[in-house]
């Protein structure tokens, strides 16, 4: 008998207390919504082609539904299944509203409307915005070469966004992802990323390759910043990395160009999000950065340009 108590305890194990959390606020977002729609849990369970005992164990915290099975339960209440998974709070009515009317705008209407939002409520970082500059792309773009170039040519501060991230958290990047997972490093980076931006009115930011993958990190960067995106060809930034001697790209993978290649492709919509483009296959970091001073120069307000014309006179 106690052997069969054992092998029962092993096959369900006591659920975890974050999951049984989020389990339930699915299961109360999904009777909210059902309730909103003056439906029935029998005739939500009609629609969805699911059993009305298992949407009473979902609403009650209790299942753990698959996402096939969520997506048609999501469909038969029109909404997105999207809200129904969010781990956060639900969004005011204001924030529901206004998503569906920009749903409905062609993608020139949207850039149009992001443009007006920011000019209207991008303060504080407004004012500053074109005296910080951040480099984005892939590792062995150049970010770092010649983000300090620049940032001693324009008399800022140059500020590795890796470096502040393993500085203010006490942790190196490899034993963070490790122990802690991508999700903490994220919103390290986020925090990072804030903190540089209340302790300096002016930088050379160069950020991490993947810094553009978190939504809510690159709307802040490119609101609060200058973008620039270090754009090479992959076998640039393939040979760039081994040449500064890091052989883990090719480690144990010999198809790590085409892995490259794969997530530069997956990126680039991401990227090219950036006021502007420089493209570094084939320069010299001089010429890179006599081309990026001709980039930024233009570009800047009355607060950078002093300082871009004070430091290439000397």
């Amino acid at each position: 008998m106690a052997v069969k108590n054992t092998r029962t305890s092993a096959a369900k194990p006591a659920p975890v207390p974050e999951v049984g959390r989020y389990l339930g606020r699915l299961g109360e977002r999904v009777r909210t919504m059902r309730n909103q729609r003056g439906m029935t849990r029998k005739a939500l369970a009609q629609y969805a082609e699911v059993s009305e005992r298992y949407l009473a164990q979902l609403e009650s915290g209790d299942g753990n539904c698959s996402i096939v099975l969520l997506r048609r339960i999501a469909r038969a209440m029109g909404v997105p299944v999207a809200r129904l998974v969010s781990e956060g709070a639900d969004p005011p009515l204001d924030a529901v509203l206004f998503q569906q009317f920009l749903d409905r705008l062609s993608p020139g209407a949207l850039k149009q409307v992001r443009e007006l939002v920011l000019r209207h409520f991008g303060e504080p970082f407004g004012e500053f915005r074109r005296r910080r500059i951040a480099l984005i792309g892939l590792r062995g773009s150049g970010k770092s070469t010649i983000g300090r170039m620049l940032a001693a040519r324009i008399a800022v501060p140059f500020i590795e966004l890796d470096r502040e991230i393993e500085r203010l958290t006490g942790t190196a990047l490899g034993q963070m992802f490790e122990m802690f997972g991508q999700e903490a490093f994220r919103r390290a980076e986020r925090e990072a990323l804030e903190y540089v931006m209340q302790q300096h009115q002016e930088f050379v930011m160069a950020t991490s390759g993947s810094i553009v993958t978190e939504p809510a990190t690159l709307e802040l960067l490119l609101s609060s910043c200058f973008t620039v995106w270090m754009r090479a060809e992959p076998t640039e930034h393939m040979s760039r990395v081994v040449a500064q001697g890091d052989l883990r790209p090719m480690a144990s993978n010999p198809r790590a160009m085409d892995d490259l290649v794969s997530i530069l492709k997956s990126r680039e919509p991401l990227y090219a999000k950036a006021e502007v483009t420089l493209v570094t296959t084939g320069k010299t970091p001089e010429q890179s950065l006599t081309e990026l001073m001709g980039l930024i120069a233009p570009a800047g307000t009355p607060a950078l340009a002093p300082t871009l014309t004070h430091a290439t006179t000397e």
